[in-house]
């Protein structure tokens, strides 16, 4: 179907989902109230969920592109319900005020080796060069810029609240451009773009983990950051 990917190429998806959950984690533990466990108890559910749909993929389970509803979709729509979900419930919403913004920003440092694997993959046929940077993705910007964000701009004592929020939403924007343009460049019958080189990769161990963790976990970052950028004061940011 496609060519043989080099093994640095799994290993730098298997370090960066493990990244992304080590940064929550440190944002989970640093919310919890005291004598909790309620960082390690939903570092355990995401672990418990990677192992499901690793497991799925390894065994082809979402390599189908007739189902209808796409099987794919059964590794996309619980997470990003969960973050969604998340915001709106007043408990978890209260939980999550209290994740440190740095953290949350530091965490998009992870979209710097998922753009560099996506040409990668590009290279091997398993995407099209429209998801990467040599196409429309411009996300590697976001990576490149989020450590400056979350030094100046929120990090230091006089902290600039308007670009964060104004950074947030065109970092967000980037997301939704690329997710829009990989969804519609799947070998789905509403395929749009890429009919020479679709985009399969994320159909396979462990890029599953691309759409099943790693955009729910960027896109919960932007919004929890937007969300404490807008109810909290600038000194409590």
């Amino acid at each position: 179907m496609t060519a043989q990917l080099p093994y640095y190429v799994y290993v730098v998806f298997l370090l960066t989902t493990l990244t992304t959950l080590l940064f929550l984690h440190f944002g989970f533990k640093k919310a919890e109230c005291k004598h909790s466990n309620s960082a390690l108890i939903l570092s355990v559910c995401i672990g418990a969920w990677l192992f499901l749909i690793g497991t799925l993929a390894l065994y082809d389970f979402f390599v189908d592109f007739d189902t209808i509803p796409p099987k794919l979709m059964f590794a996309v729509l619980p997470p990003c319900l969960v973050v969604i979900g998340s915001l709106f419930v007043a408990k978890s919403r209260a939980f999550i005020l209290r994740i440190p913004i740095t953290t949350l920003t530091y965490l998009h440092i992870i979209r710097i080796p998922i753009e560099i694997g996506l040409w990668w993959l590009f290279l091997a046929h398993w995407v099209p060069e429209l998801l990467t940077f040599e196409g429309i993705n411009y996300d590697i910007l976001s990576g490149i810029s989020a450590p400056f964000v979350a030094i100046f701009m929120v990090g230091l004592r006089s902290k600039v609240k308007y670009g964060a929020i104004l950074w947030n939403l065109i970092a967000l924007g980037m997301l939704v451009n690329i997710v829009t343009h990989a969804i519609l460049s799947t070998p789905y019958s509403f395929q749009r773009f890429a009919f020479e080189t679709p985009n399969v990769a994320v159909f396979y161990f462990p890029f599953i983990w691309l759409p099943s963790f790693i955009v729910p976990a960027v896109l919960f970052a932007h919004l929890t950051s937007l969300l404490q950028l807008f109810v909290k004061n600038e000194e409590s940011i």
